[in-house]
């Protein structure tokens, strides 16, 4: 299954962003993580990439980022992990993460596909 990780500059955003998600994709993979190494506001590459080791079971990885430094940690993490087929989707972080669940309970999963449906939420309209 396609994994996906869920960063924020909040940890509990993240979480809650992922409790979301489970519930509408109905399943596992999914992996919050955020804040800083003390419990602040931040994101930082080390418990990024440790999230992505997390959610890899061999399929790859979609991140989904809240904010501009959290692609850079995001992107830092990506380069030693250890991890192949980990990509960042462009797309609203709640949003993506719901359509990402969704797509990746498909047993035709893969990578792309998960990164576009997660990509289809920028096009979705609230009102």
């Amino acid at each position: 299954m396609v994994g996906i990780v869920v960063v924020s500059h909040s940890a509990n955003a993240a979480e809650g962003i992922c409790e979301i998600a489970r519930e509408m994709g109905g399943g596992g993979g999914l992996e919050p993580v955020g804040g800083d190494p003390d419990g602040g506001i931040g994101t930082s590459p080390d418990p990024i990439g440790e999230a992505i080791e997390a959610a890899s079971d061999g399929d790859g990885v979609v991140v989904l980022v809240d904010l501009g430094s959290a692609v850079m940690n995001a992107e830092l993490a990506i380069e030693m992990a250890g991890v192949d087929d980990v990509v960042i989707a462009d797309a609203p972080v709640l949003e993506g993460a719901l359509n990402a669940a969704v797509a990746a309970t498909s047993p035709s999963a893969t990578v792309e596909t998960v990164r576009e449906s997660a990509e289809e939420a920028r096009d979705v309209s609230k009102v």
